[in-house]
């Protein structure tokens, strides 16, 4: 595994240069001492930067523990440090001077060198300068140093020109300062330490603050910015072109215009291309002729006009391609394209394709989320740790002890690429593998066959491509996110080549650089076959369904009948209902997919298209929402995962992995396998941008089928009764509060009694979950808007929201934490309400006590523990399941015993009303005494009910956690 989260064979070896903490401090000292004693001289002007490189700043990390000089004899695209070309950027820039990486090339910061005559502390082109490669590369942080002077600079944060010197400086130091400070340097930047995280920890110190401007959010507002002056352009002097042709348009004109300057800033193109056709005459005209010279040079779909007949004839105002094309360079631009990772175009690029072009009839561009989008709340992409979890897993394990010939033959595919960054994320992988298996430790293997590794021992131009034709599909029903995925893969295809390496290949092997990809990733419907067609015959939806046959799309994968060896990605989450609804679709749905019940998202769907898309033992990795494991109404999902693969992991996260939505996630690893061995269920903590493993457990998957409702839980531990017993939502309905209307839309939904004006016939008073304490409901003055047209489909169960009394459950909790309402409220959907089906004779209040006890808190851990951690939320499907001691009227003993349990109920309603509103300290104190001796009395109580043993209720009192309930 490396750093990156990519396969590396086992004849990698590490890289390092052993030195201890105290030769360090020594080396570093001397330096310090040479320094200060000819001072004056090395201030000079005279003295140059190469001279201070050489003299000093090369020792000073060499000293801590740093390969600054490849001693080693490793290729170079294996040195952890890369001393970059000085290659002139624009007038004023150039590459920074050091690149300090890990093995696998992943960055870790910049150095810039500069001589001792420059004064570092107020010099601000230089700050400027660090901080663009740094922000750009999504670095935390980068230094600029001449040894005398160390300044490091926080690279989160969006540099612009008028910056001073010390703007995002998060520490500085002079070479006085280095002995004093050697901890901290030693810790935050020597190999040894930075390899154990000595730099992440650093970024989480008080003194390193992140910056809100990432480089993905900034370059998206920038893309749409773009997009809305070519959008009102094109639309006012075009026409002629309808909505669809001008999203066409704009986007094939900004993907040109960034591919061509991104080959700029990487030395593939000569620097200022773009910035020439803006010189005089028509500019768009020249941005054409620009784009057909590179047609002939790439191949790339990008440029083919053949396909594309809008583009040549476009007519955009001269201001409008002057001021995006100013905006590519130095100064105005924050970017340097050189050091901007593919999979952050690709962020952004995703938000990107979350939205759509309006034209207004004045002909002006809107710019706005498509429906799906604003359903969801917003586009929410998976981060780079969770694409590489996934590629690990699925097709790390896959090349795993194979050669290149054997990995030609594996075929990967995401069935909902957008940006494309899980196939981004299987080419990088496969990237890694091979270059690692042409080379021994890091050392260009002698008598590797064919055109595969460069001198420098980097791979081929033709390796690349052949990889990527080779190995990875794509489709997507949004055919600019086809587009876009394209233009990433492609950019990662062209990383490391330069101008003379493209002559070479057009000179010697009479090709392009850059491979087709058209019949690699393409647009359609991953859920529609064409025997859609077979009851439908009206075909205006056509254009917006878009079926797809996925054997005569890919007839080389499924030319056998087989298939993929992996299918990857993040499917969207799209409830098939409201504005989504299409009757024809679901019919066809329901048809063709056993998972297709209940409320249809479109991910379970993709679950069981993923898996019919396998070869035998081929591999299915998702990052979907959780509710799929336990969820009463996808049985049917379940049966299908179950009936047809077998599952490897299934890694339930706790955390906020998508910025901005609550969903709790699952990641699945599944085989198309009938030798179901055994299964991880693991439990993960989302945190920095990192995932924790927590727990884990082997299990047979064959267990769940056993499961009532084929739940997926990882444990076999089930609580045993010696009584008879009823299951709760056998005699009790339990039912979600209301689901309220788009709060943005509808902001008067839920106000305060105050709100006066806001009020209607429509408004009652309602509990939400900070209202309900165990045992007592405190009502806040809140009014919520209860109608049943309030939402489409009803909104809201009235009888049991009218019922009084009846117990009402916080939805946050790791036990049920209950509370009764005794005033027929309503409720909002962070609760769950609890009123009995029929007339019976026990009172509801026993039932509250029951489920208030430690018993039932014991039974819940016990039985649904593992699931805490997957769900922070009580769910109402395992409330229906919690087992109600059966009471007998008839029998003496157990009427009393429900009579006592109510009685003490009732007392601690009581009790609990009198310490809320009491202010004196000391009765406070009473009452929590009494109030605990009321609690202990009905556990008692209950224990005798479940018939529990003197040594089960030890257990069981040594192992309950009272601060669960809180």
């Amino acid at each position: 595994m490396s750093p990156a989260g990519f396969f590396v064979p086992t004849t990698q070896k590490t890289m390092s240069v052993t030195i201890s903490k105290e030769e360090s401090i020594n080396k570093v000292s001397q330096l310090v001492e040479r320094f200060e004693e000819q001072k004056e001289s090395y201030k000079n002007s005279d003295y140059n930067e190469t001279l201070t490189r050489r003299d000093f700043i090369d020792p000073f990390f060499k000293s801590l523990g740093w390969d600054i000089d490849n001693e080693q004899g490793y290729a170079e695209s294996y040195r952890e440090v890369i001393h970059e070309d000085r290659v002139k950027v624009g007038s004023a820039t150039k590459a920074p001077d050091y690149s300090f990486r890990m093995v696998g090339g992943k960055r870790l910061f910049f150095v810039e060198a500069k001589k001792p005559s420059v004064i570092i502390k107020d010099e601000i082109s230089s700050a400027y300068q660090i901080r663009r490669y740094g922000w750009s590369a999504k670095l935390p942080i980068s230094i600029i140093t001449d040894f005398e002077e160390f300044s490091i600079y926080d690279c989160t944060k969006k540099p612009f020109p008028t910056d001073k010197a010390a703007t995002a400086r998060i520490k500085y130091f002079t070479y006085t300062d280095y002995l004093n400070d050697f901890d901290f340097i030693w810790n935050t930047f020597s190999r040894e330490k930075v390899l154990k995280g000595g730099l992440d920890k650093f970024k989480q110190t008080d003194t390193y603050k992140k910056g809100t401007a990432t480089v993905d959010n900034d370059f998206l507002e920038s893309l749409d910015r773009w997009r809305t002056h070519l959008a009102t352009s094109i639309s006012l002097n075009n026409k002629k072109l309808n909505e669809d042709e001008i999203n066409f348009a704009v986007q094939q004109t900004i993907d040109r215009i960034i591919f061509l300057r991104i080959a700029e800033d990487r030395s593939i193109e000569p620097y200022g291309n773009l910035k020439d056709c803006i010189k005089h005459g028509n500019l768009y005209q020249n941005l054409f002729h620009l784009f057909a010279k590179a047609d002939e040079k790439y191949n790339s779909g990008l440029f083919d006009f053949n396909k594309d007949k809008i583009s040549h004839h476009l007519d955009i105002d001269n201001k409008v391609i002057n001021t995006i094309i100013n905006e590519l360079y130095f100064p105005a631009s924050p970017y340097e394209f050189a050091y901007l990772p593919v999979e952050i175009l690709g962020t952004a690029y995703e938000q990107f394709l979350g939205k759509v072009i309006r034209i207004t009839p004045t002909h002006h561009a809107k710019i706005e989320e498509k429906p799906a989008v604003r359903k969801a709340g917003g586009v929410y992409y998976t981060p780079q740790y969770i694409v590489e979890y996934i590629v690990k897993n699925t097709v790390g394990k896959l090349i795993e002890g194979e050669t290149p010939k054997e990995v030609s033959k594996i075929k990967i595919c995401d069935p909902a690429c957008g940006s494309g960054s899980f196939l981004l994320g299987a080419y990088q992988c496969l990237l890694d593998y091979h270059k690692n298996y042409y080379t021994a430790g890091g050392k260009v293997s002698k008598g590797v066959k064919g055109n595969t590794l460069t001198p420098e021992g980097n791979l081929t131009t033709a390796e690349k491509k052949r990889i990527l034709i080779n190995n990875i599909y794509g489709v997507d029903i949004d055919v600019n996110a086809v587009e876009v995925t394209k233009l990433s893969l492609l950019l990662k295809c062209m990383e490391g080549e330069t101008q003379a390496s493209i002559a070479t290949q057009m000179k010697l092997f009479h090709e392009r650089v850059l491979p087709s990809l058209e019949n690699n990733i393409k647009s359609g419907n991953s859920l529609i076959d064409t025997d859609f067609y077979d009851n439908e015959f009206d075909f205006g939806g056509e254009k917006k369904i878009k079926p797809f046959n996925w054997q005569k799309a890919f007839p080389e994968v499924f030319h056998h009948g087989e298939g993929f060896d992996a299918v990857i990605g993040n499917p969207p989450y799209v409830v098939i209902e409201g504005e989504f609804r299409n009757d024809e679709m679901l019919s066809y749905f329901k048809r063709k997919y056993k998972s297709a019940s209940y409320k249809i998202d479109l991910y379970h769907l993709f679950f069981e298209r993923g898996i019919h898309l396998l070869k035998e033992n081929g591999k299915l990795g998702f990052i979907t929402p959780s509710n799929f494991l336990s969820n009463n109404g996808l049985v049917g999902l379940r049966e299908a995962i179950l009936s047809n693969s077998y599952i490897e992991i299934l890694n339930a996260i706790t955390g906020k992995v998508f910025i901005g939505a609550s969903v709790d996630t699952t990641i699945s690893i599944l085989s198309n396998s009938s030798d179901k061995k055994k299964s991880k269920f693991i439990h993960s903590e989302w945190a920095g941008n990192n995932l924790s493993e927590v727990s884990l457990k082997e299990f047979d998957q064959n267990n769940f089928m056993s499961n009532e409702g084929k739940i997926f839980i990882s444990t076999s531990k089930k609580t045993k009764l010696n009584i008879q017993t009823f299951e709760l939502g056998e005699k009790y309905s339990v039912k979600f509060g209301m689901q309220l209307r788009d709060r943005k839309k509808f902001v008067g939904d839920v106000i305060t009694t105050d709100q006066k004006k806001l009020i209607t016939k429509f408004h009652r008073p309602c509990y939400t979950g900070k209202n309900v304490s165990k045992w007592t409901m405190n009502y806040s003055n809140l009014l919520a808007y209860f109608n049943r047209e309030a939402k489409s489909g009803g909104c809201w169960d009235e009888t049991i929201h009218n019922a009084n009394p009846k117990i009402i459950v916080r939805q946050i909790g790791t036990v049920p934490i209950c509370g009764i309402d005794e005033k027929g409220f309503c409720c909002l959907n962070t609760v769950f309400m609890i009123a009995p089906k029929a007339k019976t004779e026990i009172n509801l209040k026993f039932i509250l006590g029951i489920l208030n006890s430690k018993f039932i808190g014991n039974f819940w851990t016990q039985n649904f523990s593992d699931l805490r951690q997957t769900f922070p939320k009580i769910k109402g499907s395992y409330l229906e399941k919690l087992p109600i001691p059966e009471v007998s009227f008839k029998n003496n003993e157990q009427k009393h015993k429900h009579d006592e349990v109510v009685k003490n109920v009732e007392l601690l309603l009581k009790l609990n009303k009198e310490k809320q509103e009491t202010k004196l300290q000391s009765n406070h104190e009473q009452l929590q005494t009494r109030i605990e001796h009321s609690e202990e009395k009905i556990n008692e109580i209950v224990y005798q009910l479940y018939r529990l043993t003197e040594d089960e209720i030890k257990i069981l009192e040594e192992k309950y956690d009272t601060k669960s309930l809180v």
